[in-house]
């Protein structure tokens, strides 16, 4: 499959992810995670420049914080947990459990019917009291993940149920790359 162009971060995206990592200094900015669902991309941030972008996909259902809403939640997330260290690209998940099982990878940009959580997972868990963390807005609690998918034909455009989806082989490189703590900024579009 050919690379997706995936556009860099504006300087004021760069503005609003420096000014997330001095409200939230308990997490590791370098690197950190920049989300934009404008530009349906992940850039990872050292010293507030982008080491490199990936195309992704954000919610098909747009960005909100509500439980039930399928929507990818704004704002500043820390990862929580990384899961699945060393399994075979696009090995399937279930309940965070590696299966003995890969997925069939779906190059055309179309929907399955499925959503298959594949390859890596890192669990997010909201920061912000009322936008993104406790009640029924918690990140962490509506298991919202940055992972891989079946569905990489459909990368670069909004079509996911709330996660952030990466082609397999972008979020091994993202996953190698940040830990426990590292701090996730979702801006929406």
């Amino acid at each position: 499959m050919a690379a997706l162009a995936a556009p860099a971060p504006t300087a004021a995206d760069l503005a609003q992810a420096a000014d997330a990592c001095a409200r939230f200094p308990q997490c590791h900015c370098d690197p950190m995670c920049l989300v934009s669902a404008r530009d349906q991309t992940l850039s990872l941030l050292d010293a507030g420049q982008a080491r490199a972008t990936y195309p992704v996909s954000t919610s098909r259902f747009g960005i909100g914080s509500r439980a039930d809403s399928r929507q990818t939640p704004p704002g500043a997330h820390r990862i929580a947990q990384c899961i699945g260290a060393g399994v075979p690209l696009h090995t399937i998940f279930q309940a965070r459990q590696p299966q003995p099982r890969t997925a069939r990878i779906e190059t055309a940009p179309r929907a399955s019917g499925e959503d298959c959580i594949t390859t890596r997972i890192l669990w997010l868990d909201g920061l912000e009291p009322g936008l993104n963390q406790g009640g029924d807005v918690d990140s962490r609690r509506r298991y919202i993940y940055i992972h891989g998918t079946h569905e990489e034909g459909l990368i670069g455009q909004a079509a996911s149920i709330g996660c952030i989806r990466m082609r397999a082989a972008d979020v091994t490189q993202v996953f190698a790359q940040v830990r426990v703590d590292t701090l996730v900024l979702i801006l929406p579009a």
